[in-house]
């Protein structure tokens, strides 16, 4: 696989190996799913309330790495002296509007003007519930760098980030943020904010190597063997951080779910392995708990760490660690 450019056809930019993006022909067998439907895949108790003590980032991390699951796939990470947070959304639904769409099983544990300073967001891909603009627009005067993957940034920019402080890449590409170096990998997946747009901005995970550590954040990604490849030119990893929700059967290549990301946390060379992408909205026919559930059995199958901290809780990433806080409000 080529880990240095992504492949474009005319606007539009192409996956690692062909993909079932689950486009209009998807739509009846996933509207029929639906209608059937009997999962919990909204709680039936409320979740939370979570709550995150901002004084404890007045003091650096306990063996230099230390991450904040705010939700979804926003994380806020700290690691060898430097900030970042990951596709942040706080508001209330994942939509183009705050009438309807998938709506938060629980508050953002940590109040945007509570967040200790920020060196950098790492915007993954253009979809909704990873890049939220009113979310942004609340950076648009500080001093914080932005890595975006390529077209992103006409968005960013929309939102009020000035244009020098966007650093925008192609898969292969580096950006050194303090004494970490962040390079743009490929994933396997799509793009596009409304019917007509797709795959015309990129899409990206990222690894993330400093002097003592080196991570990966997955972002969003189906299964594919560029897996392996990223593992081989950048691994190993201390910690994985892998998407493991908004998987079904109409959808099988663009998102991993619980069995698939293991698979990609072994072929990355990952230590310990944090779930991501789950637990915080509606996305998918699954229980809204099942993701964790399944990941704990095939961890165990897999012989793999696990570090599963519960929202808005900062936790020094040392040794695996699962909460289980999910099962306080399973039904």
């Amino acid at each position: 696989m080529n880990l240095a450019g992504a492949v474009k056809k005319g606007k539009k930019f192409q996956n690692p190996i062909p993909t079932d993006e689950a486009g209009f022909d998807k739509f009846f067998p996933i509207l029929k799913e639906y209608i059937n439907n009997k999962a919990e895949s909204t709680p039936k108790k409320q979740l939370g309330p979570f709550n995150t003590d901002k004084s404890i980032y007045q003091t650096p991390p306990d063996g230099g790495l230390r991450v904040t699951w705010l939700g979804h796939s926003s994380l806020l990470i700290e690691v060898d002296g430097i900030r970042i947070l990951t596709d942040p959304v706080w508001s209330e639904r994942v939509s183009f509007t705050s009438l309807f769409g998938p709506k938060r099983f629980f508050a953002p544990p940590l109040p945007l003007k509570d967040l200790p300073p920020i060196d950098v967001i790492i915007v993954s891909h253009d979809h909704y519930d990873h890049m939220d603009s009113q979310t942004i627009k609340f950076f648009a005067d500080q001093d914080i760098r932005f890595i975006t993957p390529l077209g992103v940034c006409e968005y960013i920019k929309s939102y009020g980030i000035a244009e020098n402080f966007i650093h925008e890449v192609d898969w292969g590409d580096s950006v050194m943020i303090g004494d970490c170096n962040i390079t743009a990998t490929p994933s396997r997946h799509f793009s596009g904010r409304g019917i007509f747009n797709r795959n015309e901005t990129l899409w990206a995970s990222f690894v993330i190597k400093g002097p003592q550590h080196n991570i990966f954040y997955g972002a969003d990604s189906g299964w594919f063997p560029g897996f392996a490849d990223i593992g081989e030119a950048f691994g190993p990893f201390d910690l994985t951080m892998l998407e493991i929700g908004a998987y079904g059967s109409n959808w099988p290549d663009i998102h991993m779910g619980p069995d698939n990301a293991s698979n990609a946390h072994l072929a990355l060379k990952g230590k310990i392995m944090m779930p991501i992408h789950w637990g915080t909205f509606n996305l998918a026919l699954h229980a809204w708990y099942e993701p964790a559930e399944r990941l704990v059995e095939f961890g165990k199958q897999k012989n793999i760490e696990l570090f599963l901290p519960e929202p808005g809780q900062p936790t020094n990433v040392i040794t695996a660690y699962n909460s289980n806080w999910w099962k306080r409000f399973m039904s």
